[in-house]
């Protein structure tokens, strides 16, 4: 080989040696550790929100609170101090929905149906119940007695028994009507509530019994039966009316339902003043019941009330 390219070959593999040497003596290049974010963890609410709904009649009754419990606290007159206007509940205030007009307390005041915030102010002899137009917000900062719907005062009643975490309940369901109870340590505040279901329901019935569709004897005993048992005094048609399905469902009626119509009939006799009458059908009903049922039939107690009751 040509001394001249020896020496230039011989330079170029002492270079590349050097630059093999550094790159593998050179330490790795150090990266920033990764990173990641990490949520803090959803705690228990100390006041769990809570929904309630609840049909009355034809009326659905929506609450929404939260429910704080007594941890050892003195709750009315305590943490919830006397005189002072309370969210009835913690955090937001409280809701309720009516999705038809009701009444509302002793004096049955009108209420159109909307959602509303219920407000309290608790004492120890009678509490002021409040519905408010203002739903919005947190606790009762934003409370303006402008948006009040109703004002009404209500008896709170003793508990045998505390109640640890706050509690509303719709309880004493009738047809037409429940009451809402505030529950809370010792304390229950029963809210009346009252829907019209009677008079769309009475109107609806008499449609119905007097179109020409085929009616059973079980059609007959249930429209007669309403009518019997939401009847006032003012109304003595309704009773007339309801023994006339009565008798028109007795017509070849087979048993149970015969015997059931003939003990509605001896109760609408009997309120009628017929004691004479009240106290064949019921004699008729129990003589039926027990050739259907024997002698263990209820309708043979249920038929004696009503003789029993005859002046």
């Amino acid at each position: 080989m040509n001394p001249g390219k020896l020496l230039v070959f011989a330079a170029a593999l002492a270079l590349a040696g050097g630059a093999l040497a550094q790159t593998t003596n050179q330490p790795p290049a150090r990266t920033a550790p990764q990173t990641f974010a990490v949520p803090f963890p959803e705690l228990p609410s100390p006041s769990p929100l809570c929904t309630n709904a609840q049909r009355v009649g034809f009326t659905e009754i929506i609450v929404v609170y939260s429910r704080p419990s007594m941890r050892r606290h003195t709750i009315f007159g305590g943490i919830v101090p006397y005189g002072d206007l309370w969210r009835t509940g913690d955090n937001a205030p409280t809701k309720i929905t009516f999705n038809s007009p009701v009444k509302l307390g002793p004096e049955a005041i009108q209420i159109p149906a909307g959602t509303y915030a219920l407000f309290t102010i608790p004492e120890e002899k009678t509490w002021t119940i409040i519905l408010n137009k203002g739903t919005g917000g947190w606790g009762k900062d934003n409370y303006d007695v402008k948006q009040d719907v109703v004002r009404f005062k209500v008896a709170p009643a003793k508990l045998t028994e505390a109640v640890d975490s706050f509690t509303i309940d719709v309880n004493d369901l009738q047809d037409d009507s429940a009451t809402i109870n505030l529950n809370w340590a010792r304390v229950r505040v029963p809210i009346k509530v009252q829907v019209d279901v009677l008079n769309d329901l009475f109107i609806k019935i008499q449609v119905s019994m007097d179109s020409s569709s085929v009616k059973s004897a079980a059609t007959y005993l249930k429209a007669a039966t309403f009518f019997f048992e939401h009847t006032s005094q003012d109304h003595p048609e309704y009773m007339t009316r309801a023994l006339g399905w009565v008798n028109a469902g007795l017509v070849n009626a087979p048993a149970p339902a015969s015997y059931q119509l003939l003990y509605l009939k001896a109760r609408i006799l009997a309120k009628q003043g017929d004691h004479d009458g009240a106290r064949l059908a019921a004699q008729q009903s129990t003589q039926q019941a027990i050739e259907t049922e024997g002698l263990a039939t209820p309708y043979v107690k249920l038929n004696k009330e009503v003789t029993d009751n005859l002046r």
